[in-house]
This record gives structure tokens, sequence and C-alpha cells, in this order.
């Protein structure tokens, strides 16, 4: 599997993001995120506009309800022609399973699915006083990404932490989708578990998830092309 920058859109209109992707010369065309805020002030239709542009896209709505609901929603999601979808795997087994039926095309085809395990702004302490859960961060980021594995997802939304551990229970075809990057000396913001982009290139990271370190830099076409050279080593 290539290694690959994604970068997140968190803009809130359509006229900022693609100013944004304007920057970039026509024949470089990035992978980019959708997530909740952009798709929420857009709708469908800012996804159908980056697949007509050229752009790959990871569609980050984190889905997490009962089987039937996440069900039709993959349903729906997958006539947009994204490359990535992903959902929460806290939902469990049974939602997963529904939302990979409802993801498959009827042809068979159907984008990649992938499970959040733990939200990379959530630390430790967090994990066991507000969520409850006495497991090891890493152990519990494992278990969710095995019982993804066993449902036949393709992969799993860890922090950059996690990914070499998610590889080694998990196979090495297993994706895993890293949040949590920032360059060295960056501001961390509300990210708790992070790394450079370096390193995740060599901690088992598919995909490294960049917004801020590259849409707010002074020259994002730059930060982005940094962020490539550096995560391929």
């Amino acid at each position: 599997m290539a290694k690959d920058v994604i970068i997140a859109l968190d803009f809130p209109t359509r006229e900022e993001t693609l100013a944004f992707l304007d920057l970039f010369p026509a024949g470089e065309k990035p992978f980019v995120k959708i997530g909740m805020e952009l798709y929420y002030a857009q709708g469908p239709d800012i996804v159908r506009e980056m697949k007509a542009r050229g752009h790959r896209i990871f569609l980050d709505l984190k889905l997490h309800d009962i089987p039937n609901t996440v069900k039709r929603a993959m349903s729906v999601l997958s006539k947009l022609d994204a490359d990535m979808v992903n959902l929460h795997a806290a939902g469990a087994s049974e939602m997963m399973r529904a939302a990979l039926e409802g993801l498959t095309r009827p042809d068979g085809t159907r984008p990649l699915l992938i499970a959040v395990t733990q939200l990379t702004s959530t630390d430790a302490g967090a994990l066991k006083h507000e969520l409850l859960i006495d497991t090891p961060m890493a152990e519990a980021v494992l278990s969710y990404a095995q019982n993804a594995a066993r449902c036949g997802l393709d992969g799993v939304v860890c922090s950059p932490l996690e990914a070499a551990l998610v590889k080694e229970r998990c196979g090495a075809a297993f994706c895993t989708v890293t949040p949590g990057i920032r360059f060295a000396g960056g501001d961390a913001g509300d990210q708790k578990r992070i790394m450079t982009p370096e390193r995740a290139g060599k901690s088992g990271c598919d995909y490294i998830v960049m917004g801020r370190p590259i849409t707010q830099a002074p020259d994002p076409v730059e930060a982005y092309r940094r962020a490539v050279r550096e995560f391929a080593g």
C-alpha cells in the first residue's frame, strides 16, 4: 500500500475550500478529507465537486448508530464515489458488519471502510475517568482494531503511536490512517497523541491526515509538499 498524505479540508464554505485547492498547480491533486464541518455546511455536492476536480476523498463522518441506520446511511454514501469512509468501532461488530453490507454496491465495489478506534484528542486520563475504560490506551485501540478486522473492514483510524502495533496484530495489509500529525516544533492544538510526519512514516502509518499545519501555513502548498517528503522518508 502506497503511503500518502491526506489534507483535512476543515473549512466552513465551498468558497474557502476551492480557494485553498486552487493554490495547487493544475496537475497536483492531493488526497483530501471532507469532514463534518464541510459536509454539514455544503452537503453531498461538495463530495461530487471534489471528485470531478480529480481528488481522492476520505469522507470522514464517523457514523455511529444502530446497525440498520448505519447500513442505510452507508448505502446512501456509497453513491457519492468517495474513496474512503469511516465509522466508530465503538458501535460494535453488528454495526460494522451492517455498514459493510450497506456500503457495498450491487456490482460488488465499495470505498475503503475504516473504523475510528480512539480519537487522538483522547488521552489516558479521559479514557479511564470519563469513558470508564481501565484498559491501557494501546490495548483498547488494538481490541477495536481486531474487532474491525474480524468484521471485514479495511483498516482503522488510530494515533501514530499505535499504528505499528495495529500492523503487528492485524497484518500488514490492514490499513492505518493516522491524524495527530504535526511538524517538529509545531503547535499540538487539541491533539494529545501526536507524531511528526517523518516518524509516522517509520511507524506503520499508511496514511497521515494533516489539517491546520497545512491549511493554516504561510505557504500551504510547500507545507503539503514538506509533509509528503518527510512522510515518504
